[in-house]
């Protein structure tokens, strides 16, 4: 079952690499305060690396004025996502998680199966705003699609 609004995050565990591999919660990092969490399907794919962390990296700052903590997450490893944030020039607090095994996208219900297209299981795209763990914005794409995900479809959630 896919996360609501009004729910609470789930707790899990997710890689962060920092000084090399730390395991986190996933409470700790997004079940306290004002938090934006987005995960693209893959580091270093298209989409992803052209526009969805290039958006949240061009709007850190409306972020940061408004409170919120930024994280993005894929399926992917922390050394890809290590490699990735560091290709894409990503400021050190927007947080790049990974979710190795795709454990934390199946208990937020938001597992993608690109199996038959040889990528295993991923983390759908979207966005969600939660704040002290409390999902209060999710937006989930449409396969294929990039709109309603990011970050300036966030900024306009968190202020309504």
């Amino acid at each position: 079952m896919t996360i609501a609004i009004g729910e609470r995050i789930p707790d899990g565990s997710l890689n962060l690499f920092k000084d090399g591999i730390q395991t986190i919660s996933s409470l700790d990092v997004l079940g306290q305060g004002k938090v934006v969490l987005f995960a693209v399907p893959g580091a270093f794919t298209p989409t992803c690396s052209n526009k969805h962390l290039p958006g949240f990296i061009q709007h850190m700052e409306d972020y940061r004025e408004r409170g919120v903590k930024v994280a993005c997450m894929s399926v992917n490893d922390a050394f890809v996502m290590h490699a990735w944030g560091e290709a894409q020039g990503v400021p050190p607090d927007l947080l790049m998680l990974a979710d190795g095994n795709a454990t934390f996208a199946k208990a937020l219900g938001l597992e993608l199966d690109g199996t038959k297209n040889g990528m295993g299981i991923r983390a759908k795209r979207f966005a969600l705003y939660a704040e002290d763990g409390v999902v209060k914005a999710i937006h989930i794409e449409a396969p294929g699609e990039f709109r309603v995900s990011s970050a300036e479809a966030m900024l306009k959630a968190i202020d309504e």
